[in-house]
């Protein structure tokens, strides 16, 4: 049985799971759909089309799914998504999507998003990342799996950032950052690949060498972008692990952070 204090206003036209947990003075709109086990503590504020999976954990004085901040926004019905078992912590925004950016904003599974972080319209994050307290992804940006992002980083919109990658602190990131490399700075450069993360995720020493490898490709030899590009996706026919980064850089238009 879902539990809901009684100065919290639930629209009745949302849909809550078992076992809910909702704490004080939360406004929980129509078309909200929250899942199984999901604990919500107080003063939080759940608009729009917003659909929340099972066992997340949003604490205090957030906003999810409100109307983006995109002068093309004009009130249509776009969607909000955040899948399960995610840690949403005080004072975090996520904005829903817009027609024009494909109309949703989606967060995926077991990502830890610490306090002020904003999500700001049709931005696509995936699993198991973390975001530092003030992190901002500006519209339309794309975060892979196991993405740690550190405090006050900014993401400007439409940028990718691979799986596996470590931004650090104060990071104000222009370009696209390929899977597996650390980036910091001010101005924000490649600091070689992150490795300890790799390491705790299970990939073998091998594999970390090739990584390596075909990072020096595309930052130490002197090689131009495309020749780079050429020499990673031969190192990634005989290193399956390169062909995640060899794939990035052959779908991307924009250039890569170099």
């Amino acid at each position: 049985m879902s539990q809901v204090h009684p100065t919290t206003v639930i629209d009745p036209a949302a849909s809550l799971g078992a076992d809910v947990e909702i704490g004080p003075y939360n406004v929980i709109d129509a078309g909200v759909v929250i899942g199984d086990g999901t604990r919500i503590g107080s003063h939080n504020l759940i608009t729009g089309a917003t659909r929340i999976g099972r066992s997340n954990r949003i604490f205090h004085f957030c906003s999810i799914g409100e109307a983006n901040q995109d002068k093309k926004y004009h009130g249509e019905d776009t969607l909000t998504e955040i899948g399960d078992r995610n840690t949403i912590r005080e004072y975090v925004s996520i904005n829903r999507g817009t027609v024009q950016g494909g109309g949703v904003t989606r967060v995926g599974d077991d990502n830890w998003i610490m306090a002020y972080v904003h999500i700001a319209h049709d931005c696509i994050a995936g699993n198991q990342n973390v975001f530092a307290n003030n992190v901002t992804l500006a519209g339309h940006v794309l975060i892979g799996d196991w993405v740690t992002l550190g405090g006050f980083v900014g993401v400007h919109q439409f940028v990718k950032v691979g799986d596996h990658v470590m931004l650090g602190a104060s990071s104000i990131v222009l370009q696209d950052v390929p899977p597996y490399v650390m980036i910091a700075g001010i101005p924000c450069a490649p600091h070689g690949i992150n490795s300890r993360g790799l390491e705790r995720r299970g990939f073998s020493a091998e594999a970390i060498a090739a990584i390596k490898r075909a990072y020096r490709t595309l930052y130490r030899s002197g090689l131009s972008l495309a020749d780079a590009r050429a020499e990673i996706e031969r190192q990634a026919a005989e290193h399956p692990e390169v062909k995640p980064m060899a794939d990035f850089l052959a779908a991307n238009p924009r250039g890569v952070l170099r």
